[in-house]
């Protein structure tokens, strides 16, 4: 059973659908996580100011869940934002309502570690990458393992996420071409 069938057939009603508009904000950094997304369509990105520079952690597309963990599960203030990137249309559950849900399905508790086993090993590959390869390395595998993140991320959340300025990812492509 996968996640829509799950939310269809536990708990339909506690999910509120909503839809957003490119860049909205859904979490503003330093506030207190309450809510999970479930994308359905769209694309979001995970991501920290440092000094007002905007580092990108992650990216999150159709079919998976997003929230700041950290904050969620721990009831503190959030370390990242949460914002659309794509118009995106979402399944939103509050915190309480998320933990009855895993209470009554053994089903939605396995997928619900699936994914943060899926964003951990993410964290874990991105931290590595950061320390022992190249900006274009980087880029060389985002282009190998996830062409489709290339095609629908503007470039300065790429660049971001790689730890580069616009500028130098604009050389990057250039470079490989």
């Amino acid at each position: 059973m996968n996640i829509i069938n799950l939310i269809n057939y536990k708990g339909k009603n506690d999910w509120d659908k909503k839809s957003f508009s490119a860049n909205t904000t859904l979490l503003l950094e330093g506030d207190i996580a309450d809510k999970i997304y479930f994308i359905e369509k769209g694309a979001i990105r995970l991501w920290n100011n440092d000094d007002g520079r905007e580092i990108t952690f992650q990216f999150f597309f159709e079919g998976q869940v997003v929230s700041s963990y950290e904050s969620f599960h721990l009831k503190k203030t959030s370390v990242f934002s949460i914002e659309t990137i794509e118009d995106t249309d979402v399944l939103i559950l509050e915190k309480a309502k998320l933990d009855n849900l895993l209470s009554d399905s053994p089903d939605l508790r396995k997928m619900m570690i699936d994914q943060l086993s899926e964003r951990l090993i993410a964290y874990t590959e991105y931290f590595l990458s950061r320390i022992k390869e190249s900006p274009e390395k980087r880029y060389r595998s985002l282009l190998e393992k996830n062409n489709e993140l290339i095609q629908r991320v503007p470039a300065q959340y790429i660049a971001s996420f790689l730890g580069i300025t616009p500028v130098s990812l604009s050389r990057i492509k250039k470079r490989i071409k």
